[in-house]
């Protein structure tokens, strides 16, 4: 997955904090990064992790990417 300002390698818990938008996103998809308690995952591998279809990845990595341009 690429995101926008390489946001991939930053620890999800930082993106979250830096882009509310993105924990959203996550959320709509079932995937639990704003009540996590770790956070330390790498968004890159956040979304890879939970088992998701490459459709479903790509929607993430096109929306994640639409909220950085919002910015």
């Amino acid at each position: 997955m690429e995101f926008k300002n390489d946001l991939g390698s930053r620890a999800i818990q930082d993106v979250i904090a830096a882009y509310p938008g993105i924990g959203e996103i996550l959320a709509s998809y079932d995937i639990g990064c704003v009540t996590c308690k770790v956070g330390i995952c790498l968004l890159k591998d956040v979304v890879s992790i939970h088992g998701l279809s490459k459709e479903d990845e790509a929607r993430i990595e096109a929306e994640i990417n639409a909220c950085l341009d919002k910015r």
